[in-house]
């Protein structure tokens, strides 16, 4: 049985910790430069997600932050096109309907706001950020696939499964709590 220990930035493989966050920079830097792009607009949407689309007020930092995260979750879908990774139809796999319908999203979304619909126009954009951002990020956490190599190098199942959790998980407390625009629009 072995005991894994952390003492002073060594595991139990008596690797650094930083020698494992080069590794995994490393590999997203070898990545061709379309895929570092994709995964650079994916990141930036995932992370600024939270702050525009669940901000209690909307005001004209909501906006700015909004406006960003559709173009962030746009770039991110168009780029999408441009990875052949996983190939079923030609060169395009699933993901790639899912970034039609992020993209078709996104428009709808933008429709609501214009017409002043700001409950309907919530739940758009905070569906978006579970659907468009959530399946494709825990697909991207596959075995095999570049990320899941990268951020879980020795454990990449648990990697995928740490994903679908996460992903559970949120859209259970976004779903049982229901959008919270609702309660403050």
């Amino acid at each position: 049985m072995k005991i894994i220990t952390i003492y002073r930035g060594v595991n139990h493989h008596g690797r650094s910790r930083r020698k494992n966050k080069r590794k995994v920079m490393s590999l997203l830097l070898q990545a061709p430069a379309h895929i570092q792009f994709h995964i650079l607009c994916a990141v930036y949407a995932l992370l600024i997600g939270p702050v525009a689309i669940f901000r209690p007020q909307r005001d004209r930092l909501h906006r700015w932050l909004g406006y960003s995260w559709v173009v962030a979750l746009a770039l991110t879908a168009l780029s999408s096109f441009f990875i052949f990774g996983f190939r079923i139809w030609g060169p395009f796999s699933p993901i790639h309907v899912l970034s039609i319908l992020t993209l078709v999203g996104l428009v709808r979304g933008l429709h609501l706001i214009r017409q002043r619909r700001r409950v309907e126009h919530a739940q758009q954009m905070q569906s978006l950020y579970f659907l468009a951002l959530g399946i494709p990020g825990v697909f991207t956490l596959l075995p095999g696939r570049l990320l899941s190599k990268a951020i879980f190098p020795s454990v990449a199942v648990w990697g995928f499964a740490i994903g679908v959790a996460l992903l559970a998980g949120g859209i259970f407390v976004w779903r049982r709590f229901g959008p919270l625009s609702q309660h403050r629009l």
